[in-house]
């Protein structure tokens, strides 16, 4: 018997029938023998909701304030779950954060964990019950409520799943699996079967939204077999694999149009780094004195406020392509190049390192970008000049 975790998003339980229907996929787990632990999100639009109510009443509200108001949602959901499994009789239990042993530090809304203590979830799980467990949150240090931030639901269950020695997590969504270009985007995506952990990284790096970067971190850093898989429907998802995959080209293309290009001054330049990545922004790729910089984790301060080295040059958007040792070829970062250029879109800055290669857009290009490098890279069609032989 395997144990695994499943996780399902606010999507997959946004009402009553949903949830209906998740309670009956894990009773079908534990009948094909699995011993089953499951997280859950906040119902649908929850947090967002629980959100506007305090911004209704403060323009900036106390962070522990929120993190105790949105905590409220997975709540919601970790119990009607386990209500509708055991009126399916299936005896569950519903446990918070805290109460599953996620303890983080003390920065509220964008907490990190820094230990899991599962005694209480092995005692749940010893009993024959199915632990259903609420994402996104934990207990600090100080016995504080916190949330884990964007993507902390999936973060919670990999830390479970190696906290547990799960055999695999299961990230179930709306979405079958991770595919090569976000298909609202380029409609001749197609879904990959597997994946390693450290192409996954680099695509939610990316921008790619199907995939959170902390959860895909941990699972990399802690040997944890991912399958994002629809919750509902017969599709065969992607498995997330440990192991690096042969190196065959491009395997995905991403675009993220919400990043902001910061110089560094002369002075303190460690000092200017740290302090973006304290105030919470992600910093996703640094070119000399040039930095690339996702402010989208950000608390407090603007950009510029962090530190007086810091000068922000504006917006960008850049599209990513990724594929094991893909930065090592040049070939293929040349043939995006031509591509892009012969598509007529004016490239501000490019390079390639590990499993990337990428391109400084224009922002109203970027859709563009995707489905071109899309083509040439990973579709293996001609550029126009290669085509004219």
């Amino acid at each position: 018997m395997a144990r695994i975790i499943q996780k399902y998003g606010g999507s997959s339980v946004a009402d009553l029938e949903r949830l209906a229907g998740v309670a009956d996929r894990v009773c079908q787990a534990r009948r094909e023998g699995h011993e089953v632990v499951v997280v859950v999100s906040a119902m649908g639009n929850t947090t967002t909701e629980l959100l506007s109510l305090a911004k209704e009443l403060s323009a900036a509200p106390d962070r522990r304030e929120l993190d105790m108001l949105v905590s409220v949602g997975e709540r919601i959901s970790m119990a009607l779950l386990a209500i509708a499994l055991r009126e399916r009789g299936i005896p569950a239990r519903s446990l918070t954060g805290s109460q599953a042993g996620l303890v983080t530090d003390e920065s509220h809304g964008d907490a990190r964990v820094v230990a899991v203590r599962p005694a209480r979830l092995l005692d749940v799980l010893g009993r024959g019950e199915v632990p259903i467990i609420a994402g996104f949150q934990g207990v600090s240090r100080e016995r504080e409520v916190t949330t884990l931030g964007r993507g902390g639901s999936d973060t919670t269950a990999v830390l479970l799943a190696a906290a547990l020695d799960a055999a695999w997590c299961e990230l179930c969504s709306d979405v079958d699996g991770i595919w090569s270009a976000d298909p609202r985007v380029v409609s001749a995506a197609k879904r990959l079967e597997a994946l390693s952990l450290d192409e996954a990284l680099s695509l939610a790096r990316g921008g790619a939204r199907v995939l959170f970067e902390d959860a895909v971190q941990y699972a990399r850093d802690q040997g944890v077999e991912l399958r994002a898989v629809a919750t509902f429907g017969p599709g065969a998802g992607t498995r997330l694999t440990v192991q690096a995959h042969e190196p065959l080209g491009a395997k995905a293309v991403t675009g993220d149009a919400q990043l902001v290009k910061v110089r560094l001054g002369a002075l303190d330049r460690d000092g200017a780094i740290e302090a973006l990545r304290a105030a919470g922004a992600r910093l996703r790729r640094r070119r000399g004195e040039r930095l690339y910089v996702d402010v989208r984790h950000m608390h407090g301060a603007s950009v510029s406020a962090v530190h007086r080295g810091l000068t922000v040059e504006g917006p960008c958007a850049v599209v990513t392509a990724v594929g094991s040792g893909l930065g090592q070829r040049l070939s293929d970062l040349e043939r995006g190049t031509a591509s892009l250029l012969e598509a007529g879109l004016w490239i501000v800055d490019q390079g390639a390192e590990g499993d990337v290669a990428w391109w400084e857009l224009d922002r109203g290009q970027l859709d563009q970008g995707v489905e071109v490098v899309h083509r040439v890279l990973v579709l293996g069609q001609p550029t126009p000049l290669e085509a004219q032989g």
